[in-house]
């Protein structure tokens, strides 16, 4: 999910952690646990530093390690270590419960989008991004703020939020179906296909789809119980024996975006006496283009001269991030 609603997330956790009678019975402790909760509901996505290195650390690490099941047992003490010292004689158990508690429930939730974690890593490294909630949902992110007002004019925080999250539990199932019945109605409208994979949206039945069958890629998108196509490829394998390829493949940028991206299309061109090789996340379509890419280039020596990864929406702005790339 985005920040502000893991940061929502993590008061809507202190709110319920006043039924715990070890936090409602102690202030100190109470305001030791909301501290904590809001920093174990944001600390995994602490990954995010990795932008001031470059676009292919970032992209192949985030939601990768510091979210993986050591961190997930690990970061509420080491935000023990951080915070408890300010609040001598706070209910320890109760603290390392409750931002477990939150650190666990960011994993959860980052799961159910399109991006995805790695959460069962080491034991597996495979992104898991289920695919059924966008984000940023504005039904969660608005229960929240409702449920503060409530706690704020009545006084019942505990309450509040156990239905609050009750509340989500039945949402969760719910998208949860609504995507799988989406699945089935593609499979249906298109035989044969390997693997699908959903991007929601905003709206409850509209998802962004990109699909794979043995032969072909389909991109398009759903409207209900309505499928349109927007663009149909060929799939081509690709020929490790080419030395373009090989060179390409070499490069960092190449291979943080294929170790993060599970469906795409490549091609290679000649372009002002080199040649281009591009990678396209069939995942993200906007404004008439796939804007998640890595491209590369290579001159006749066999030898990248320049590359780069990540989101771009023109074909200048791609070009002007090659050539800076080429200048460092």
């Amino acid at each position: 999910m985005d920040t502000a609603t893991h940061v929502v997330m993590g008061f809507g956790l202190a709110g319920l952690a006043t039924l715990d009678p070890a936090v409602a019975a102690d202030p100190l402790t109470f305001h030791a646990v909301m501290l904590g909760a809001v920093a174990g509901s944001v600390i995994p996505d602490i990954d995010t530093v990795l932008k001031l290195k470059n676009n292919a650390a970032y992209i192949r690490n985030h939601r990768g390690r510091t979210h993986s099941l050591p961190a997930v047992v690990l970061w509420p003490f080491i935000i023990a270590a951080c915070l408890l010292p300010l609040f001598p004689g706070a209910d320890v158990d109760a603290f390392l419960f409750w931002t477990l508690l939150a650190v666990s429930l960011h994993v959860f939730v980052d799961i159910f989008n399109a991006y995805g974690t790695q959460a069962a890593r080491p034991i597996k490294e495979k992104w898991i991004a289920l695919g059924i909630i966008n984000i940023f949902d504005p039904f969660i992110f608005s229960l929240h703020l409702m449920g503060f007002a409530i706690w704020q004019a009545t006084g019942y925080p505990g309450e509040t939020f156990a239905t609050i999250y009750a509340v989500l539990a039945g949402y969760y199932i719910l998208r949860t179906l609504q995507h799988r019945r989406t699945v089935r109605f593609i499979r249906h409208r298109l035989p044969g296909l390997k693997n699908i994979y959903l991007s929601p949206t905003l709206r409850w039945s509209h998802y962004h789809v990109a699909a794979e069958s043995a032969d072909r890629f389909y991109v398009g998108k759903t409207d209900g119980r309505k499928l349109k196509l927007i663009d149909t490829f060929e799939r081509r394998p690709i020929d490790a024996d080419n030395e373009i390829i090989q060179s390409a493949m070499c490069d960092k940028n190449v291979r943080a975006f294929l170790s993060f991206s599970p469906i795409y299309r490549w091609e290679i061109r000649e372009q002002n006496g080199r040649f281009v090789m591009q990678f396209v996340d069939l995942r993200y379509f906007a404004k008439g283009m796939y804007p998640f890419t890595a491209t590369v280039w290579v001159n006749k020596n066999l030898v990248v001269e320049s590359s780069y990864t990540g989101w771009v929406y023109s074909e200048k702005k791609l070009r002007k991030k090659l050539v800076l790339a080429q200048s460092k």
